[in-house]
């Protein structure tokens, strides 16, 4: 058996853990009230470093269970612990000193042009220029979009037309009747896809492979029993990494969030950024992953990955956010603006379209960047 914890794992958690330990005794003498820019900026590569190393950490964990469990239980693992990284983020920022009403709406809606046009453009664009029109299960692709219009245009499209509180924000009742019903459609979704229905969520023709590449037999149940304690102990070992990565990044979310915010308000930079920013350092590894898997033709866990990403942002992020709104008194407004809708809708109606076949089309992957592009232009020039 291969060995499961290699030295470069050890020197990473080693490195992340330090620097975790060393801000966390020099806080108060590293995040004053009132930061220096020097000081700033060495601060913020150090979190960004260290948060990134975590987060690629993460998703090597995360993966080694995925080709443990198989799909789509593995791709689900490293999506709920990419977005749990992100909650944890976002509520950091809400409870930190500047007041950041919209920093879930802008983190959800980055993720969304981020994810689905800019890492799925990649994924179709370098895919087929690789093999060519690649397959995928449309079925299972096409309940992805179907959560996507329930549970973003819940909270993102129809608080700019209720009354609830003002200015695109829930009454107190709303936002725990709409939390309550996210996270059960999502829990609904989530027992589909791996109760049942998971067939509709792996690579087409996976059977025919299965019977190419059947599994070596086992001489006797001495043997057997031996290979799956093997795996379970491996499962164990890689669950508890996993952990060990992601608790870094809890850890420093709380600085992190002070020093974007006081970059943010120093410079003078679109509120937005604050969303994209954390969007950009939850979904890099991910991202990366996804666009790996079209490159070596499993376009189906690109989807699963990219999809279900931001389906699993709304399913947990929404409801998270408002409940720490409710409790700590803040302010949350989760209604898109009239040019974010726009895009929304866009986005929608292109990835609709991207997927209503059994095949990828590569101008697809290049419309899709066109309109990441369109959309990072309207967030400096609005």
């Amino acid at each position: 058996m291969k060995t499961i914890v290699t030295t470069k794992t050890i020197v990473r958690l080693l490195i992340i853990w330090i620097v975790v330990i060393g801000l966390m005794l020099f806080e108060n003498q590293l995040f004053k009230t009132t930061l220096s820019s020097t000081t700033a900026v060495v601060l913020f590569m150090v979190l960004l470093t260290t948060i990134l190393t975590a987060s690629f950490g993460v998703v090597k964990e995360a993966d080694e269970l995925a080709h443990k469990l198989g799909e789509p239980f593995g791709t689900l693992i490293l999506t709920l612990s990419i977005v749990a990284i992100e909650v944890v983020l976002i509520a950091a920022v809400m409870l930190g000193p500047a007041e950041s009403p919209t920093i879930g709406k802008d983190s959800i809606f980055s993720v969304m042009m981020i994810i689905m046009n800019l890492v799925v453009g990649l994924c179709i664009l370098l895919g087929s220029s690789k093999h060519q029109e690649q397959e995928y299960n449309a079925q299972g692709t096409l309940t992805y979009f179907s959560m996507i219009v329930i549970l973003g245009g819940t909270s993102l499209l129809l608080p700019n037309f209720i009354k609830g509180s003002g200015d695109g924000s829930f009454t107190t009742v709303q936002a725990l009747f709409i939390s309550t019903i996210i996270i059960l459609v999502y829990v609904a979704f989530l027992r589909y896809q791996l109760k049942g229905y998971h067939h509709l969520y792996i690579q087409p023709m996976a059977g025919t492979l299965e019977i190419k590449y059947p599994k070596q037999k086992l001489n006797s149940q001495l043997d057997q029993d031996h290979t799956n304690l093997d795996n379970k102990k491996q499962i164990w070992i890689r669950s508890i990494l996993l952990l060990l990565m992601i608790l870094p990044i809890v850890l420093l979310s709380h600085q992190m969030a002070i020093v974007v915010d006081y970059g943010i308000e120093t410079i003078q930079l679109p509120l937005a950024l604050g969303g994209i920013l954390i969007a950009i350092i939850v979904f890099t590894p991910e991202s990366i992953t996804a666009v790996k898997a079209a490159i070596n033709n499993e376009f189906q866990r690109s989807i699963n990955l990219c999809h279900g990403a931001f389906v699993s942002t709304v399913g947990l992020t929404v409801p998270a956010v408002l409940l720490v709104g409710l409790l700590k008194g803040k302010l949350v407004l989760f209604g898109l603006s009239d040019t974010e809708t726009v895009l929304f809708v866009m986005t929608l109606l292109l990835s609709l379209i991207s997927f209503l076949g059994k095949r990828t089309t590569p101008i697809l992957g290049v419309i899709h960047l066109a309109l990441f592009a369109i959309y990072m232009l309207l967030v400096f020039n609005p």
